[in-house]
């Protein structure tokens, strides 16, 4: 039991969830990740795919992400996620727009959010206008099954989401 109690969790939306979980899954060193819905202001339950595309919602598509910190560090986590999304398009990421796409990093620890602000710090540093928002992680829900490691499944590569060195 206390090997779990040693887990984090990170929650990042950036853009299409597949591509976020596919790129991830294949650049860090993580226990495991999903796809699901966060954020929203909407009165709903579970929300579906169907109801979050509608764009009205205030959920986003985003990752869940479970972590051991001694082999990960949140910080890498952080950079990494803005190097597989551009953190400066506002509403969407390439042709995928609408709110349910922006960046936003949910943080589970005031840790997790004095990290994110430093990772932005050092991206505006450089000369990035990053629009993503910092955001205190609420319930997350667990999207549908076939949105699981969508790509492994499909055999295809993301569309919108591939590596960019910014760090």
């Amino acid at each position: 039991m206390k090997e779990m109690q040693d887990r984090e969790v990170a929650i990042f939306a950036g853009g299409c969830f597949w591509g976020v979980e596919h790129v991830m899954r294949k650049m860090a060193d993580i226990e495991s990740i999903e796809a699901g819905y966060i954020g929203g202001h909407a009165d709903i339950v579970a929300p579906t795919y169907e109801q979050v595309c509608m764009g009205n919602t205030g959920y986003v598509e985003a990752v869940r992400i479970v972590f051991d910190p001694r082999k990960e560090s949140y910080e890498h986590l952080c950079k990494l996620f803005f190097e597989i999304h551009d953190p400066t398009q506002r509403d969407g990421q390439g042709p995928d727009i609408g709110e349910q796409y922006r960046s936003v990093i949910f943080y589970t620890s005031p840790d997790q959010l004095g990290t994110a602000r430093k990772v932005i710090g050092e991206l505006a540093d450089k000369g990035y206008d990053v629009v993503t928002q910092l955001r205190e992680a609420t319930p997350f829900y667990r999207a549908e099954e076939y949105h699981q490691n969508y790509y492994t499944k499909k055999g295809t590569s993301p569309y919108c989401h591939s590596y960019t060195k910014r760090f």
